[in-house]
């Protein structure tokens, strides 16, 4: 077979290649050179930052809330460490897996918690507050996508003790109501904020922390009241609540000189540390929120007038009919009776509704009106509790025919359990009502106490119509309605009421409000008790069910106070003529 000569390249063909594909090298050399100069020199710091940037994440260190105490420094709020547990969900790869992990540890659902582990949000909360040792168990799984934030809890030791008045925070541990929700701003302190960088996985990287601002603590709050005796209210009334089958209680106790709150009873009460689990109804301080007609222990009020006027005396007479007339309506008062020699000690003491409207009369529509308004009925009490009703007592102008005498009594006006409380102090003080107080004061890291500033009092009647009045409301619990209310050893001063009951539901009166003020000892007042228990089925006097509970109560609450018994026997006023 022939021989075939391989090709030959020509020369000039051979060099025009190499140097077209030296140009197209040195062409896409130049231009990555030039990308890589556009990134690194011109772009450079601005990429870097905005990969550092989408690294880094910024976060609220929130401030651990202040201590609510009580005036003996008994803990009744106070705040441990949490965790906050936050899911970046791009970063989670098996949603059902990790909340399969999660759920034992969480005591949530898997299915729950794997909508939160699911979708293209960069932060979302999958648990708030959980305990630390439940953050280190999660810790140690690894699991990508999830991070930790400090943060803390709310722990109330005495679960029902005084939640009513303490209230309870929500879950970015802002006061919602009660003291929490007063003293907030002392409480809450300054949240701080820290900037730091993550790993993939979701996790901060140690030592990339670039900006940190620490947060301030709360301030601790100390409070009038006293554990055991608010103990002892709560259980008290309690059980007198369920007895009477009433729908619900309040207690107030006060120190007549400083307007001080030792203790203030809700019952039905809540768990502050899951409010959301009671009825709303039942989260409110109803000794504050709620106002209801007084009855017969406004009487007292009457009284105060008519012998501050310098009208009548203890022992003026009066000749008390069992009913009167006013327009088409017969008011009478509670148990039949014919014509009654009584003195005004005894009308009181006897609770006779038409003997105290002829006592009103000495002093007019216009001086009990300005009496009530003096007590502070239709007033703020100055305390600031959230959620505080003043109640109402018409003008004279808006009064009807049976205006006068019924209010005279008792009825057509409202108040709160506070205000009523009040009242009866401004004459355990000589006549002068002093503004509650419930805040003694805060305290420092030291534990030294700033005390809070004390309001000045205001006179209300003279202080020799206050002693006049205190000898009188004795003979309420000596001869009178309230002898269940006595205490062995103490002269007690008070009064029983039993109100019709308002029910703004039907629009109309149904049922009772049965009550019972008083104080002791009453030659030398240190306590103020106000009981009423609301809607009772069955016995419904305040003698009855509300007058026991006041004797309970200041039962122990004299022994804890160390007040010492009555040196002197109560003096006798003469009931009738």
């Amino acid at each position: 077979m022939p021989q075939h000569a391989s090709p030959t390249l020509r020369p000039e063909v051979t060099s025009g290649r190499l140097r077209f594909i030296m140009l197209g090298t040195a062409v896409v050399g130049t231009l990555l050179l030039g990308r890589l100069t556009v990134l690194q020199v011109i772009n450079g710091p601005s990429l870097a930052a905005q990969a550092k940037d989408e690294r880094s994440t910024t976060r609220v260190i929130h401030a651990m809330r202040g201590t609510i105490t009580d005036a003996n420094g008994h803990v009744l709020a106070r705040s441990v460490k949490a965790v906050d547990v936050v899911a970046d969900q791009k970063l989670i790869a098996d949603p059902a897996a990790t909340a399969a992990a999660l759920a034992p540890l969480l005591a949530v659902p898997a299915a729950q918690l794997q909508v939160s582990l699911t979708g293209e949000r960069r932060f979302v909360y999958v648990k708030r507050a959980v305990d630390a040792n439940v953050w280190a168990r999660i810790t140690a799984l690894r699991l990508p996508g999830l991070t930790g934030y400090s943060t803390s809890t709310r722990v109330y030791p005495g679960r029902t003790l005084a939640s009513n008045l303490l209230g309870f925070v929500g879950i970015d541990g802002k006061g919602l109501a009660g003291v929490e929700l007063m003293a907030d701003s002392h409480l809450s302190g300054t949240d701080g904020v820290a900037r730091y960088e993550r790993d993939p996985g979701g996790r901060p990287i140690p030592d990339t922390a670039s900006r940190t601002v620490q947060p301030v603590r709360g301030t601790d709050i100390r409070l009038t009241i006293d554990r055991d005796i608010q103990w002892t209210a709560e259980t008290e009334l309690a059980a007198a609540v369920k007895q009477a089958k009433a729908d619900y209680g309040t207690v107030v106790v006060m120190r007549p000189d400083t307007g001080d709150i030792v203790a203030q009873a809700t019952v039905p009460s809540i768990d502050s540390n899951n409010p959301r689990a009671s009825d709303p109804r039942l989260r409110g301080n109803r000794a504050v929120s709620d106002v209801y007609e007084p009855g017969s222990t406004s009487k007292m009020m009457t009284m105060a007038a008519v012998l501050d006027s310098g009208k009548a005396t203890a022992v003026s007479k009066f000749s008390v009919p069992y009913s009167m007339s006013f327009g088409r309506r017969v008011l009478h008062d509670h148990d039949p009776h014919g014509l009654e020699r009584l003195t005004l000690n005894g009308i009181l003491a006897q609770s006779s509704n038409i003997g105290t409207y002829l006592a009103a009369r000495l002093i007019g529509p216009e001086g009990l009106y300005r009496a009530l308004k003096r007590f502070g009925v239709a007033e703020p009490t100055g305390l600031g509790f959230p959620g505080e009703s003043r109640g109402v007592v018409p003008s004279p102008a808006n009064w009807s025919v049976t205006s006068f005498p019924t209010i005279a009594y008792g009825q057509g006006l409202s108040l709160n359990a506070l205000q009523a409380a009040s009242a009866y102090a401004t004459i355990a003080n000589d006549g002068v009502r002093m503004p509650p107080r419930l805040i003694a004061g805060t305290v420092d890291a030291r534990g030294a106490l700033t005390a809070a500033a004390r309001k000045t009092g205001v006179r209300v009647v003279s202080p020799a119509t206050a002693r006049t009045l205190r000898q009188m409301l004795e003979s309420v619990v000596e001869k009178g309605t309230g002898t269940n209310a006595a205490v062995p050893g103490y002269r007690v001063a008070g009064k029983t009421g039993t109100a019709s009951r308002f029910d703004p539901q039907l629009n109309r009166y149904s049922g009772y409000v049965a009550s019972f003020i008083g104080m002791l000892p009453a030659d030398q007042p240190k306590l103020v008790i106000a009981v009423s228990i609301h809607n009772p089925k069955g016995a419904h006097y305040g003698g009855v069910i509300a007058a026991p509970v006041f004797a309970k109560i200041a039962t122990f609450a004299v022994q804890e106070q160390r007040i010492p018994p009555s040196s002197a026997p109560a003096p006798r006023i003469p009931l009738k003529w």
